[in-house]
């Protein structure tokens, strides 16, 4: 009987163990495949291609962001794919974005990440833009595929002037 109930517990153990292995591979698969797309992000960024920053986000209209641009919030895919159409026809020259500090934590079907961006370019009179941001993703796993389902945008505000600080560091 002691066999058998220590077997038992072995077995036990060992389906725990491999539940638990598997539980994390599918947490590093989800953050891997995450990181791919947010590099998707800056290449379509940097490309000038309005359409392929948007294949990274959830083409539904309850996709909302919370963008550093009036209005408030865009909510659903194609308001927020004419802000990005906006944003980069006001680039004379090849926009540059860069991402760094990226976290992500997922589950199975959410995740949620944060990171700095800096965007840069040309603007149509000339005249640089040269912007940092925060930026919090909201991801969700729809057919299989990690999607922005909720962004929001931000950047410190000095209270004392009321001004944004577009290049704040830490």
């Amino acid at each position: 009987m002691r066999k058998i109930s220590i077997c038992v517990l072995a077995i036990a153990l060992t389906a725990i163990a491999i539940s638990i292995a598997s539980a994390a591979d599918s947490d590093s698969a989800s953050v891997a495949a995450i990181k791919v797309l947010e590099a998707n992000f800056v290449a379509a960024v940097n490309a000038k291609d309005a359409a392929k920053i948007m294949a990274n986000y959830e083409h539904s209209p309850s996709l909302v962001v919370f963008d550093l641009i009036p209005p408030r919030q865009y909510t659903g895919w194609d308001a927020y794919k004419k802000d990005w159409e906006g944003v980069l026809s006001g680039c004379k020259s090849a926009p540059k974005m860069e991402m760094t500090e990226l976290s992500i934590d997922t589950g199975a079907k959410y995740g949620f990440g944060h990171n700095i961006q800096h965007f840069s370019c040309a603007g149509t009179n000339g005249a640089p833009m040269d912007m940092t941001f925060r930026v919090t993703d909201g991801y969700k796993k729809i057919h299989g595929k990690w999607l922005i389902a909720h962004e929001h945008v931000s950047v410190p505000v000095d209270l004392a002037t009321g001004k944004p600080d577009f290049n704040s560091r830490p």
